[in-house]
């Protein structure tokens, strides 16, 4: 996804930074991008380093318009199998680098009091998932901290310096199209399975009309907060949630498997 809105960003004649914690992969996407992209090393767990690659944007390019935070982990399983190791890990990566991000953008913004930071969430950071419950737990605080954030920027007089959570239901993307097999990221497949290019594109659209939250597909945002909502009948309807998750999830294996997904490019 963050190759797909960069490719976008540069579309619309942006000079766009490319980071990945892997300097080599952040090369190899800025050179696909073309010029107006260039490569950043960062681990966006590291404050300082995401504070000084803000920096470096507005020295080479004398402003930062738009700040993406799209880097993530999911580490699947039952939670109370999981040592607490996987679930900082989660929380550090998928919230504390968005968090990061955030600060690190906003400082580079205050003194012209305008910009955009978009923070890539998920579904699950609407309601809880089981089977990916730390990655669930990171993405609610990834966006209570970008609303509770927003609110702050507003109260201290900073209405030009947007924040929006994208959160987006399953995408084709590594992190899950390896999980064909793995019951417990059941639910990545239980809705619509979106392409990146998707995404990127309605990303795109909160540039030229700021959300604070925006859900891809709008109707699978109202069902998760339905089952928010109500916790005791989820609680008790997750047993057949999974089933039918599960289900999804073999039926979607075989489409991939017989050439029918993903889509060809046109």
């Amino acid at each position: 996804m963050g190759l797909e809105i960069a490719r976008r960003l540069a579309g619309r004649g942006y000079d766009v930074a490319v980071t990945d914690v892997d300097e080599a992969t952040a090369s190899a996407a800025a050179d696909q991008i073309g010029e107006r992209a260039w490569s950043l090393a960062l681990d966006v767990t590291d404050t300082e380093a995401c504070r000084a690659a803000a920096s470096e944007v507005v020295e080479r390019t004398g402003s930062l318009d738009v700040w993406v935070n799209n880097a993530g982990i999911l580490i699947t399983g039952l939670a109370h199998e999981q040592g607490i190791d996987v679930h900082r890990r989660m929380l550090e990566v998928n919230a504390i680098g968005t968090m990061n991000g955030t600060l690190a953008a906003i400082e580079r913004m205050r003194p012209s009091g305008r910009g955009h930071i978009i923070n890539l969430i998920s579904l699950a950071g609407l309601a809880a998932a089981p089977g990916i419950v730390g990655y669930s737990a990171s993405k609610h605080a990834a966006i209570a901290f970008s609303l509770g954030t927003a609110a702050d920027l507003r109260r201290s007089g900073l209405a030009g310096i947007h924040i929006s959570c994208v959160c987006p239901d399953g995408v084709w993307t590594p992190m899950i199209n390896d999980k064909l097999d793995d019951p417990n990221d059941a639910l990545s497949f239980s809705g619509v399975m979106l392409m990146p290019e998707q995404v990127a594109e309605r990303v795109e659209g909160l540039l030229d009309k700021p959300k604070l939250v925006l859900t891809i597909p709008s109707w699978r945002g109202r069902f998760v907060r339905f089952f928010d909502s109500h916790p005791t009948l989820t609680a008790r309807l997750t047993p057949l949630l999974m089933r039918d998750a599960l289900r999804r999830q073999r039926s979607f294996k075989k489409k991939v498997e017989s050439g029918k997904w993903p889509p060809k490019p046109h």
